[in-house]
């Protein structure tokens, strides 16, 4: 065999184990490259915040479909929010060492402990009533607004007796006005706080003719108008159906609170119940009421002086009044 067919060969065989080692490089790919795993962070701890479930602007009355729990960290709740104290209880190592066992840091561990003391505090405040918190805060008046998802606090709501409790029940642009009653003026003591109900004055006209007996006179001032309290209680008692108080506090506006506080000079007032049936109609004053009031009489401009007459009388003028003449014998 001749050199050069040899040399042909060996190039040839050279050529194909580096075609072969090119081929099984491209069919095996890459060569996996190794991925260090990142840490796991352990789970926060978490506990359920009363929040707004929508919008709710100020002077609404919360009902228990205006709230709802929502999931918040423990480390991110105020010690104004209303909790269900949950990992408080739960949980009371969390507050110095984490999911791992490790120590916390002094400052987190800090606010921790302030959170779970928040919630217990929180939780104490409201949790007796038997319902849970939602229903202890139904009936609460928004005094600041609230947005969806906003966590609720007593900063923004004001409850049946606390301070500035009436100030916001008010509607826009109305007043509260204390009217004096006792059980015979005020429907024997079933009137209760949201009630709807009449005004009437009484008053004394004075004697009759001739000295006769005294004369009265009844009449309606006030119509369907809205009963805020009745003394200090300013909504209904459970399983009460009357409240004997002194004074109701009754809902009206500005010219109506003059109305009321002139016919309250003039006689005594008694408050007469509506139906529920019947507390869609006018409210306010009636068209006695809401006649201007009498103002006092200017005194009256002195009288013009007499004018003189001119009498002839036996032939000579002279010059008399009115009233002289009348009084003047005739010749």
């Amino acid at each position: 065999m001749g050199t050069t067919r040899m040399l042909i060969l060996a190039v040839a065989a050279v050529a194909a184990m580096a075609l072969a080692f090119i081929v099984k490089s491209m069919a095996s790919g890459p060569a996996p490259v190794a991925v260090a795993a990142a840490p796991v962070a352990p789970p926060k701890p978490m506990t359920k915040v009363l929040v707004a479930k929508r919008d709710l602007p100020i002077g609404t009355r919360l009902v228990p479909e205006d709230l709802t729990w929502m999931e918040w960290p423990v480390e991110a709740v105020n010690a104004s929010f209303i909790t269900d104290g949950a990992v408080a209880a739960a949980q009371p190592a969390a507050a110095t060492s984490g999911a791992d066992g490790k120590p916390l840091d002094p400052a987190v561990a800090e606010k921790l402990a302030a959170a779970g003391e928040a919630m217990k505090v929180a939780r104490a405040a409201i949790m007796n009533d038997p319902g849970g918190p939602i229903n202890a805060l139904a009936g609460a008046i928004v005094k600041e607004p609230l947005f969806a998802n906003e966590p609720v606090t007593d900063r923004k709501l004001v409850r049946a007796g606390q301070s500035g409790y009436m100030a916001v029940v008010l509607q826009p642009g109305m007043r509260a006005m204390a009217v004096p009653v006792s059980v015979e003026t005020a429907a024997g003591g079933f009137i209760l706080p949201g009630d709807r109900v009449d005004v009437l004055l009484s008053r004394s006209l004075g004697s009759g003719q001739n000295g006769g007996a005294a004369q009265f006179t009844s009449e309606t001032v006030m119509r369907n108008v809205r009963v805020l309290a009745v003394d200090q209680t300013s909504t209904p008692v459970p399983g009460a159906n009357a409240v004997v108080g002194a004074v109701a506090t009754i809902e009206v506006s500005p010219g109506d609170a003059e109305a009321l506080n002139l016919a309250q000079a003039q006689g005594d007032l008694s408050l007469t119940l509506r139906s529920y049936a019947d507390i869609t109609g006018p409210t306010g004053r009636t068209v006695r009421a809401a006649a201007p009031v009498a103002r006092a009489a200017a005194p009256a401009a002195a009288p013009a002086p007499p004018q003189p007459v001119r009498v002839w009388r036996g032939g000579q003028a002279s010059e008399v009044t009115l009233s002289q003449a009348a009084t003047a014998p005739s010749n």
